[in-house]
């Protein structure tokens, strides 16, 4: 196997920090909002755009993890892991992930996001959309568009999970 580095550290930063001024120019009111990041490193990713928040409109925004394998058709797992530290009913819920492929985590995410209450509206911001969809879901913010073959893999590394932060492609020979 082939593996190529498609985005680096300082790239990954510039896409995170465009995504936060997306966040900002389509929510008028920021203190509506709720991050939600997908476990693992959707929650790596929602915490920068949070961070990035705080620093360019001083506005704390709350942030959870959400575990999506206890609501996945393909898994069977019992704990739920997920932390959401407000309520959010009647709130805009961004759902934060890393890699957007099928759509089935979203999926898993939204039906444990309904389990806790009725936000007013859910969007998605991804890291990389790399396409292959199975599922009707598309999202709203989207760092990187990195369009793959089935036999590919796109690997996202996070300082905080593995020492450094870059996007990997692996291709299968």
């Amino acid at each position: 196997m082939k593996t190529k580095e498609v985005v680096d550290d300082l790239t990954m930063k510039r896409a995170i920090t465009r995504m936060t001024y997306e966040i900002i120019e389509r929510n008028k009111d920021l203190d509506k909002i709720v991050l939600a990041g997908i476990k693992t490193r959707g929650v790596y990713i929602a915490r920068r755009i949070q961070e990035r928040l705080e620093q360019l409109e001083k506005v704390q925004v709350p942030m959870g993890e959400l575990d999506t394998k206890p609501f996945r058709d393909d898994m069977k797992v019992d704990e739920d892991t997920t932390h959401i530290p407000v309520d959010i009913t009647d709130r805009e819920v961004i759902l934060v992930d890393d890699v957007l492929y099928t759509g089935r985590t979203i999926r898993a995410a939204i039906d444990n996001l309904v389990s806790l209450g009725r936000p007013a509206r859910v969007s998605l911001a991804v890291l990389v959309d790399r396409g292959h969809r199975e599922l009707p879901i598309r999202p709203d913010y989207v760092g990187k568009n990195i369009p793959t073959s089935q036999s590919e893999e796109i690997i996202v590394e996070m300082q905080e999970e593995d020492g450094q932060d870059r996007v990997l492609i692996r291709k299968e020979k």
